[in-house]
């Protein structure tokens, strides 16, 4: 397979870039939130599931997907997922029924959800075991990238261009990235497909459940009230909308910020990693208590 020198091989840089267009989708709505409602005549509370809506398609469509499409060409794979996920914001664009609006949410979280666990095992097939790690962080580096500049710039374009511009832009980001997998990706298949018997047995660890826990709980935490931030920001704070894009620029840069500290530090010891920030929010907590 071709790579670039000492480089990575184009097609996960292609993968990567994928992940980014997707990812820009499922973390904009989050700026663009108050205009969704107003346009669509619904309060901001029913403009939040149409969030809840992708991360129900994420969740539903990782497992499913990864087993239905074990015996496919892996570019043939990510291209159909890409497509469907384009249309669903074409048509997102084009309506004015939430109800649609909702299911077409759920519907690209789906097929975002099979582009992450076949894009992921793709560019660990493209590459030998020692440099899968870096491959993976490439991959997974094009949500980082969402974070700190798709979600702010999708905010911007929306409120310049409107919600459905933004939606607009993701679809034109898909068809990009589909272009990239044509060009880069090779028509690899499963040599030996793995027994989904035998990948459910590996889920019975108590302690990987545990683990599934804490993540489902930050994650629950964080995603909870990021999801309305823009609106906290313009209807609470009294911010003007036009610095909402710039929040969430510094919100993504100090997600990187966080990733970039956080996995040197976790390599000595995960598990006090994780634990310290608990221990400091239990101290603030009981420093507020007694002064007040």
């Amino acid at each position: 397979m071709a790579e670039e020198h000492s480089g990575m091989p184009l097609a996960i840089w292609g993968i990567g870039f994928g992940i980014f267009a997707q990812g820009t989708s499922e973390l904009m709505l989050a700026g663009l939130l108050p205009d969704m409602a107003a346009d669509l005549a619904v309060t901001i509370p029913a403009a939040g599931w149409l969030i809840s809506a992708f991360a129900l398609g994420m969740l539903v469509g990782a497992p499913v997907l990864a087993v239905l499409t074990l015996r496919w060409p892996r570019r043939s794979a990510l291209l159909a997922f890409l497509a469907v996920f384009a249309a669903s914001h074409v048509v997102s664009a084009l309506t004015d029924s939430y109800g649609l609006l909702l299911a077409m949410r759920f519907i690209g979280a789906f097929a975002y959800a099979g582009f992450w666990a076949v894009g992921g095992s793709t560019a660990m097939a493209l590459v030998g075991p020692g440099r899968r790690a870096r491959a993976m962080s490439i991959v997974a580096g094009g949500l980082t990238v969402a974070t700190v500049i798709g979600l702010p710039a999708g905010t911007w374009v929306g409120q310049h261009l409107g919600w459905r511009g933004a939606f607009w832009a993701i679809a034109a980001l898909s068809a990009v990235a589909a272009v990239a997998v044509i060009a880069a990706v090779p028509p690899l298949r499963q040599g030996s497909p793995p027994s989904v018997r035998k990948e459910l047995r590996g889920l019975r660890p108590p302690r990987l459940w545990l683990s599934y826990a804490m993540t489902a709980v930050a994650t629950t935490a964080l995603l909870g009230t990021f999801s309305y931030l823009a609106a906290m920001l313009i209807e609470t704070t009294g911010l003007d909308s036009a610095w909402v894009p710039a929040v969430l620029f510094g919100y993504g840069l100090g997600a990187l910020l966080g990733i970039a500290l956080g996995g040197p530090t976790a390599v000595p010891g995960p598990s006090s990693v994780s634990a310290s920030p608990a221990c400091w929010w239990l101290r603030c907590c009981s420093h507020s208590q007694r002064t007040t």
